[in-house]
């Protein structure tokens, strides 16, 4: 970490900290929880940055919210949430940037951590949180797992029903449990949407349905509680074909039948766009840091625009 970067960041909070959150703030606060598909940033490619140049990067680039990540090593550990969520959730508010998502290893109702931050999170306004992953267990087989996985499913929408949360399970390309789509829609088909739901992650589903993607997200439509975004084209590497992660509209996803699709099933949820390519490259890694701000910005802008482009085009705001 630089001088200049340190510097920056200290100057950047100094400045943030005598900010009062006056009703200003509130009233943004309020509009932006308030407007349809309020788009968040999921904070993963830029949790290795300082707090506060992080929020003032991504209120620059016209980001509604922060999809936190609040698991192992992401922006606040799991044992830190008393302490440091609502540091961070105040910390947004001061840029006009709302903090009703969060990405979560939550899998088990039991653990000793899952209660205490899901019940924090909800009183600090937080809405909606991503499930962590279950795996298969080959050696009782395909079927037996699912009865697993469904007990584990059934307990937590228990638990966010009484906290007052909405849990969201992300398909994620692979032989996790959700990759199909299908085993996902077995789970949660009859729990009410607004304790458990799918987080639709259309980049996911058109990797392990070219085509047959559009099915899923059709079938899925009732219990989507949220829209992760995010783009990707093949690589071949030897005779291996590998996803590469790039900006949106430059990949193989069919965003015009996807918008289109999402209008048609009256899918009204929030956004959480993914940055998944490198926001900078090796080069300009030794940038000053308000140089990479810069970089960061534009990137982040294009993605911001082209999704709101998307959603003006369909009508769906």
């Amino acid at each position: 970490m630089s001088y200049n970067r340190r510097t920056f960041v200290k100057s950047v909070a100094a400045a943030t900290a005598v900010l009062p959150f006056s009703g200003t703030f509130a009233s943004e606060a309020a509009k932006i929880s308030q407007k349809k598909y309020p788009v968040a940033f999921f904070t993963k490619a830029l949790d290795n940055y300082e707090l506060a140049f992080m929020a003032e990067t991504l209120s620059m680039a016209g980001v509604d919210g922060l999809d936190l990540a609040v698991r192992p090593k992401g922006r606040v550990e799991p044992e830190r949430v008393a302490d440091d969520l609502g540091a961070v959730i105040e910390t947004g508010k001061k840029f006009n940037l709302i903090t009703e998502m969060m990405v979560t290893a939550v899998t088990d109702a039991s653990d000793v951590l899952t209660e205490n931050l899901l019940r924090t999170a909800s009183k600090l306004g937080v809405k909606h949180y991503r499930l962590g992953y279950y795996d298969y267990d080959y050696k009782v087989g395909i079927s037996e797992s699912l009865k697993t996985i469904q007990k584990s499913v059934e307990l937590l929408a228990h638990l966010n029903k009484e906290i007052g949360i909405q849990g969201g399970y992300q398909n994620h390309s692979g032989i996790k449990f959700g990759a199909p789509s299908w085993d996902l829609w077995k789970l949660i088909q009859n729990i009410p949407p607004e304790w458990m739901s799918s987080q639709f992650d259309v980049r996911h589903a058109v990797t392990e349905g070219a085509s047959s993607w559009i099915l899923a997200l059709r079938l899925l439509g009732k219990n989507i509680g949220s829209l992760a975004i995010k783009d990707f084209t093949w690589q071949l590497k030897g005779r291996k074909a590998q996803v590469l992660s790039v900006p949106l509209g430059e990949g193989i996803v069919d965003f015009d039948l996807y918008f289109r699709t999402i209008k048609e099933l009256n899918i009204d949820v929030p956004i959480t766009l993914h940055v998944e390519y490198p926001l900078l490259s090796p080069e300009e890694e030794k940038l000053t840091l308000i140089e990479k701000q810069k970089i960061l910005v534009q990137k982040i802008k294009k993605d911001v625009g082209f999704i709101r482009t998307q959603l003006n085009k369909n009508h769906l705001i």
